[in-house]
């Protein structure tokens, strides 16, 4: 149990720098490493991929906070953006929680590694899309929102790898894109996590310390890690050089999928 407490304190710290450095990346770290934490405290495989969604969700909350504070005060959130997308983000995530409920974890499984992949192919080649367009009336944004939220509630992220594209492509700076992905991020936790809470919430035999599918000993451990070391990485992507830093974050990536397409196989 120390092992795995440690683990999660490890896990904490570096999804906490990399959602304040780039916006992205929290999640795509805590599932993967969450998976390993159940495995070793004896989680049936059958519920590790679900409750490891269920809590990188959870622990957003606290992640995004920490990173939006920080990131508001370099006036780099758009809060106009923020307010037309969550209506959409909130229903997207929180159904997509509820369809996850019925989806196996092979499959869940599956649907991250290919995400995985998909983020890290763009940012290796620094795919960017075209600023050739505005953003949408409130209704495209609701939409495009419901889809984050889809995708974000099958694969456990704050929706900074969708939302940033997405925001990129309409003429928003990139680093008012990442600063509001962050803001982006909490309703799709909170609605995220809510979610699994109520489709894992009448589940047998979770381990002990689970709120549906949240488990709440790693919720901790990452937090107490996350939550300051978001604030230190919102700070440095005003100073460092982030485009290589994504393609080591990339690289990354790509193992963390491959060893999970591995074992899957």
């Amino acid at each position: 149990m120390l092992e795995a407490t440690l683990a999660c304190l490890a896990v904490g710290l570096v999804a906490g720098f990399l959602a304040g450095l780039l916006g992205v990346g929290g999640g795509l770290v805590i599932v993967p490493a969450l998976l390993w934490v159940f495995h070793l405290i004896g989680v049936i495989p059958e519920q590790q991929q679900h409750l490891a969604i269920g809590t990188s969700l959870a622990t957003i909350i606290f992640t995004g906070a920490a990173s939006v504070r920080a990131h508001h005060q370099k006036g780099a959130v758009r809060w106009d953006v923020v307010r037309q997308i969550t209506p959409g983000i909130v229903l997207g995530t929180f159904i997509g929680a509820q369809i996850a409920g019925f989806i196996s974890t092979f499959y869940l499984l599956c649907i991250f590694i290919v995400f995985a992949y998909v983020v890290a192919t763009q940012m290796l080649l620094d795919l960017k899309p075209k600023p050739t367009r505005q953003l949408p009336a409130a209704l495209g944004m609701n939409v495009v929102g419901g889809i984050i939220g889809l995708l974000s509630s099958w694969v456990g992220i704050g929706g900074g790898s969708l939302s940033v594209p997405f925001m990129s492509s309409c003429n928003v700076p990139v680093k008012t894109a990442i600063g509001t992905s962050s803001a982006v991020g909490i309703p799709i936790a909170i609605a995220g996590a809510v979610g699994f809470v109520v489709s894992g919430w009448s589940v047998p035999a979770l381990p002990q310390g689970s709120l549906g599918y949240v488990y709440l000993p790693a919720l901790l451990g990452i937090v107490l890690a996350s939550f300051p070391m978001a604030k230190v990485g919102a700070a440095a992507a005003h100073r460092l050089p982030v485009p290589a830093l994504k393609k080591c974050f990339a690289a990354l990536l790509i193992i963390l999928a491959s060893k999970m397409l591995w074992s899957l196989l």
